[in-house]
């Protein structure tokens, strides 16, 4: 099996991705965080050459604002990662540790972000199981309704000791780009004849339809010489971050609505215009690039043209 996997993977693993061209430990567990709840190629493309270009070394991001960070940040979402990252460096100015229980330690490192600095940063002898390599070992082994102790006997019975990171990047590929939730590429798997679940593999799928909850959200738009104002949001959502104002909806204000996004909410989002917002800084529209703002504002702002 290992053999296979790993001819498999030296054909067509994702080798050029950045961050695994790098024994930099820091921008390793950058990427890890990153590519939590984003999709690679935005990671990649975007979020990650940006965000190491302003903050290079755990140092500098220790020694940054939080301000400074979350607006780095914008778009990406779940901004506590961001917040955790920033905490993380603090602790670990110099160097993060090199043990998956100092790792696990640390603000916002989990059992996957740990076991993935130890095999991908630290090339260590230890099984990393994300949701994809979940689902490759769940048909490899067709386990219907494995807890997590038993996946991580699994995923040890099957990790190659002499090559454990090479090894753990092949599931996670093979997972992502053949071993799919719905429709996988059997016949393109280096492991079909092996496969325990080959015959029914949707059968070991498992995969859970997020519930999302519908919100109306009802925020004003306060133009001043080019400026714009904004309040810091003391809620759950978007914490930290400045957000537009919230008001009352004036039908006769009414500017425009769109639809968002966010963790389990479908938001339905309305825009007033305001003419005075007395508890708001005012910020300038050609700089909020480089202001902490949510990906909400900047689509509210996208659909009046702003």
């Amino acid at each position: 099996m290992q053999k296979k996997l790993l001819a498999w993977y030296e054909q067509n693993g994702r080798h050029t991705l950045p961050w695994r061209n790098t024994q930099n430990i820091y921008h390793i567990y950058l990427s890890e965080v990153m590519l939590q709840q984003t999709q690679v190629n935005r990671v990649r493309d975007e979020y990650y050459p940006h965000f190491l270009e302003k903050f290079p070394t755990l140092a500098i991001l220790a020694d940054a604002k939080e301000s400074e960070i979350l607006a780095s940040w914008s778009g990406l979402g779940y901004y506590s990662r961001a917040r955790n990252l920033h905490a993380t460096a603090k602790i670990c100015k110099n160097k993060l540790p090199q043990t998956f229980e100092e790792l696990v330690a640390l603000p916002g490192i989990g059992n996957y972000t740990a076991s993935a600095i130890c095999s991908f940063g630290y090339h260590q002898n230890i099984p990393v199981i994300d949701t994809n390599i979940k689902r490759v070992i769940k048909r490899y082994f067709a386990l219907t309704n494995p807890g997590e102790k038993e996946l991580t006997l699994k995923a040890t019975e099957l990790l190659n000791a002499k090559e454990p990171r090479a090894h753990n990047l092949a599931l996670m590929d093979l997972g992502s780009l053949i071993c799919l939730p719905k429709k996988p590429k059997c016949t393109l798997c280096p492991l079909e004849s092996l496969c325990q679940a080959k015959e029914e593999p949707e059968l070991y799928s498992q995969t859970k339809k997020t519930q999302y909850e519908s919100m109306e959200l009802f925020y004003g738009i306060c133009l001043k010489n080019e400026t714009i104002a904004l309040v810091k949001s003391e809620g759950n959502m978007y914490k930290g971050m400045l957000e537009l104002p919230s008001v009352e909806p004036i039908e006769e204000h009414f500017l425009a609505s769109f639809k968002h996004s966010y963790t389990k909410y479908k938001l339905n989002v309305q825009l007033y215009y305001l003419e005075e917002c007395e508890n708001a800084d005012f910020f300038p529209l050609n700089k909020l690039n480089s202001t902490p703002v949510s990906s909400l504002v900047k689509k509210a702002l996208a659909s009046l043209k702003l």
